[in-house]
């Protein structure tokens, strides 16, 4: 019964979540209206959309370590009381985006059709797909740009200004979009530059809010090197993880139509669920590197403890509602019998996966924000290495959508087992400011 006492913890955790998670619902609510506005124009535009938008999402998510990593390290300075130090190496985040950003256009630029494809795209949906990349790739410099000045916003634990910027940068993509695809009938193009010009004034409201915590700052190779030190390794955990469920829809794709559509719809349930989950990761990261950094590790492990438990009371209701609710759900997107039998083959798995799902978050969240990332990039693979042999054999074996996903569930476990291992140890728990 100790949870359902309060905990001093409970009020910052709750501080810090809820705006995380109103940014994290920024994204798919974006890309929701942004589908939404393409579908009216016709099935060719709204399939040229979903082949570019995979693709440009897959590459800024595997960047995502531009945001976890500055959070990390800035959140340790910010609890050492270095705040000049904190600033300093958010300005070096800024530069480490414009780079990354400038490759990943140069690299759409240059391989837009061929990943067009790769991801099946042909004739006029192949042409489309290929235009939209090009045109949306203009943006990547200033996605990133945002993408590590919200990390640094999150390393000081201010988590509203990003949710600030993020909600009006999406509301004045939409007003774009609805003029340029309508009004002046642009079509799918009219999108990708609403796109653009709504990412150029994101990034552009994060260097300004950077620039006023630290004024002008040159590059600085040293702080550059350790950010992309950190960032290498959250980039391998999350390539495994996003190669893991690649795997799985390939191999879906291979066992039939209606496996597959099911899948989709779990996996996009899964993905909508987690938001919650990863917005009390993201405290995790906060708190914990800010109390490491302050050389308080008994407070981190005790806040830390808490955050595994609501994320682990979170997903049990999750859980909960899923099984309560599994003769309704799949209904709700598909009337074909065949879909909704798959998917009530593996719904039960579905819904026990959910309590896991929370103390994996939760402690992924930690770990970051210990800056333990060395350990987290190999547990990842371990988990990855375990599942993918399962997904083949089901595709060999017959196992069928059950078989993906008791591998799905077994890289949770995986997962569960090495962070909950290392969690309970205190290695990951090293006190003091960044070197």
């Amino acid at each position: 019964m100790a949870f359902v006492r309060r905990s001093p913890y409970d009020r910052e955790i709750l501080r810090l979540a809820v705006p995380a998670l109103g940014a994290l619902a920024a994204e798919p609510l974006y890309l929701l209206v942004d589908t939404a506005i393409v579908g009216h124009l016709g099935t060719l535009q709204l399939a040229s959309l979903a082949i570019a938008a995979t693709a440009l999402t897959s590459a800024f998510t595997v960047f995502n370590f531009l945001t976890y990593g500055t959070t990390a390290r800035v959140s340790r300075l910010h609890g050492a009381g270095e705040e000049e130090q904190a600033a300093r190496l958010g300005a070096q985040a800024l530069w480490l985006g414009l780079v990354v950003g400038i490759v990943l256009l140069l690299g759409a630029v240059a391989l837009a059709r061929p990943v067009a494809v790769l991801m099946g795209g042909e004739g006029e949906v192949l042409e489309e797909a290929t235009s939209y990349l090009r045109i949306a790739a203009l943006g990547a410099p200033f996605f990133m740009l945002a993408a590590a000045g919200q990390g640094f916003l999150r390393g000081i634990s201010d988590l509203r200004t990003p949710l600030y910027i993020l909600v009006a940068a999406h509301t004045v993509n939409v007003v774009l979009e609805v003029l340029f695809v309508y009004g002046f009938g642009w079509g799918l193009a009219g999108s990708a530059w609403g796109t653009v010009i709504a990412q150029v004034g994101m990034g552009a409201a994060f260097v300004w809010v950077q620039a006023r915590a630290s004024g002008w700052e040159p590059p600085d190779l040293a702080r550059i090197r350790s950010l992309m030190k950190i960032g290498g390794e959250i980039a391998v955990r999350t390539s495994a993880l996003l190669g893991s469920f690649l795997v799985a829809s390939a191999v879906l794709a291979r066992i039939g139509p209606a496996s597959l559509a099911a899948h989709q719809i779990a996996f996009q349930l899964f993905v909508f669920l987690a938001l919650v989950l990863d917005a009390i990761a993201i405290a995790g990261q906060v708190m914990v590197g800010r109390m490491l950094g302050a050389d308080d590790a008994r407070g981190a492990r005790a806040a830390a403890t808490r955050m595994i438990w609501w994320s682990v009371v979170a997903g049990t209701l999750f859980g909960l509602a899923l099984l309560a609710l599994g003769d309704v759900i799949p209904h709700a997107f598909t009337s074909d019998p065949a879909v909704i039998e798959q998917a009530d083959e593996i719904w039960p798995l579905f819904a026990a996966m959910m309590p896991l799902n929370g103390a994996v978050f939760a402690l992924d969240g930690i770990l970051i924000g210990a800056g333990d990332t060395r350990f987290l990039a190999w547990g990842m693979v371990a988990a990855a290495a375990v599942y993918v042999p399962v997904a083949l054999l089901a595709l060999h074996e017959g196992w069928g959508i059950l078989g993906v996903w008791a591998g799905l569930a077994g890289l949770i476990v995986v997962r569960l087992l090495t962070c909950g291992g290392r969690f309970l140890g205190h290695r990951w728990a090293l006190t003091g400011a960044p070197a």
